[in-house]
């Protein structure tokens, strides 16, 4: 069963979905862009445990990677802050499918308008023709007599 709304009703939807995302982006907390990636090295001393074959190396360590100005800018991040970190990653996220949904949104508004305003045009160029057309109607009416 599909229901038919008006324009205005649909307006009124899509508004109410527009205010819900914005209220949702007012509540995002710290973010930032960029990946976390855990790091493992090699120091190159040849008694250390890390020059092993078998061995990953010293680590973990972690690194964020973003791009500032078209340059690649990578920070160490302490152990202690990967957590605090991923969620600001996970935030930054969040904000990115949340613009996107209301974008979509907006285009929709902005779609069923057109669509409103194009319909009340054709409506009022109909009218306009069946006025005149009473009008030259109602004249040949008069002329006759």
């Amino acid at each position: 069963m599909t229901i038919h709304l008006s324009n205005a009703e649909k307006i009124e939807v899509l508004e109410q979905q527009r205010a819900q995302i914005l209220a949702q982006i007012s509540g995002i907390g710290d973010l930032r862009s960029g990946s976390l990636v855990e790091r493992y090295r090699r120091c190159g001393k040849p008694t250390c445990h890390c020059a092993a074959e078998d061995s990953r190396g010293h680590g973990p360590s972690f690194s964020l990677t973003h791009k500032v100005d078209g340059k690649t800018i990578t920070r160490v991040v302490p152990a202690g802050l990967v957590a605090r970190t991923q969620q600001q990653i996970a935030e930054y996220r969040h904000l990115r499918e949340l613009v996107r949904r209301l974008i979509a949104t907006s285009e929709k508004i902005c779609q069923v308008q057109l669509e409103a305003n194009k319909a009340a045009s054709t409506q009022e160029a109909a009218k306009k023709r069946a006025s005149k057309q009473n009008l030259k109607h109602k004249s040949k009416v008069k002329s006759r007599h």
